[in-house]
């Protein structure tokens, strides 16, 4: 059972401040927030152009911008400048990730490296807790369609992606054994506000009809809405627990490609929009080819978005929360229709065409 809460910290360091999740856990620490803290977030960003929209964000909570990239260690050693437990209790969340690079050399940079450069750092400032968020990858996909991971399966990375994320967890653990106050959380695909345009495009493919369904669309996929990944990441980050533990965060059920598919279309027609039939009904085969050439491309050192996604379509990637429940007392809230629709919504807010 879930222990009582640590309170927030004096200082919280988040990497990919700028990025969707990172986003929205900025929105969730302000006053509007449902995690509003009232101490000094501290806040990589990779790009100068993004300080001014993280600032935006949560124009009410004091946030120090560090500009840097997490795979150079000067970079991350700028943004502990002045952060260690003199000024108060610190945490750490580690957002920052690539999931769909210029190269597959960038796996291994960003996510294995840059965690690397991350733990060390936290290590010599002596936080109270770090939250890595890692990933369904390092874990591969099930080996059918009713199988679902516990919260004790093997590594078995799934390509390079796969790799990076259970080399970065491997730091983590090992950090953890040396001493460092370091949990992980592992969310699947998420969805919901601040998210990126490949997002958008999955909305428009439903809603144009041509998002490719493979098969039958009975694979299960579990998903986190945004909210229910904070909610979980600031459970992990408050709950006192052993370090080197990790928890599966996502919505309460998993659901099929055919019922997530079926569901944003509802969600669609429900915010207004004209939503045509699916007509993209391809054979499993085609995922199957689709991870031939994506795995012969990452050999190569290249990497391909659309054949990586079309890829994992005819797999199966479900995931038991009941460990979050029990440890954290993780309650996810938003299921996926509620979810979507929240998410249309922001987009429409945004000015963005779907």
């Amino acid at each position: 059972m879930a222990t009582d809460q640590l309170d927030a910290p004096d200082v919280t360091v988040i990497t990919g401040a700028a990025g969707w999740l990172g986003t929205g856990l900025l929105s969730g620490f302000g006053d509007d927030g449902r995690h509003r803290r009232d101490g000094r977030l501290r806040v990589l960003v990779r790009d100068p152009s993004e300080t001014a929209s993280v600032r935006r964000v949560a124009p009410d909570v004091h946030v120090d911008v560090v500009v840097g990239d997490i795979s150079r260690r000067d970079d991350v050693d700028r943004l502990f400048v002045g952060v260690d437990d003199s000024v108060g209790t610190v945490d750490v969340i580690h957002t920052a990730g690539v999931i769909h690079p210029p190269s597959v050399a960038e796996f291994d940079a960003v996510n294995h490296r840059g965690t690397a450069n991350l733990v060390a750092a936290a290590e010599r400032a002596g936080i109270r807790r770090m939250v890595h968020v890692s990933s369904n990858s390092p874990f591969g996909t099930n080996a059918s369609r009713a199988d679902t991971f516990r919260n004790d399966e093997p590594y078995h990375p799934y390509l390079g992606y796969g790799q990076s994320k259970m080399l970065a967890e491997l730091c983590v653990l090992e950090a953890a054994e040396r001493g460092l106050n370091a949990v992980m959380v592992r969310p699947p695909w998420f969805y919901g506000p601040h998210q990126p345009a490949r997002q958008t495009t999955f909305f428009t493919m439903v809603r144009t009809g041509r998002f490719p369904v493979l098969g039958d669309g009975g694979q299960r996929r579990s998903m986190s809405y945004i909210d229910n990944l904070v909610q979980g990441i600031v459970l992990a980050e408050l709950t006192p627990t052993d370090p080197g533990l990790g928890w599966w965060i996502a919505d309460a059920r998993p659901y099929t490609v055919a019922e997530i598919v079926d569901t944003v279309g509802a969600a669609l027609r429900d915010e207004g929009y004209e939503v045509r039939p699916n007509r993209v009904r391809l054979p499993e085969l085609a995922g199957t080819v689709a991870e031939r050439i994506d795995r012969m491309l990452q050999r190569s050192g290249r990497y391909h978005q659309q054949f990586h996604v079309l890829g994992e379509m005819n797999k199966t990637i479900a995931v038991d929360i009941s460990a979050a429940r029990r440890d954290l007392g993780y309650d996810p809230e938003v299921e996926l229709y509620e979810g979507m629709r929240r998410s249309i919504q922001w987009c429409r807010q945004q000015g963005i065409e779907l």
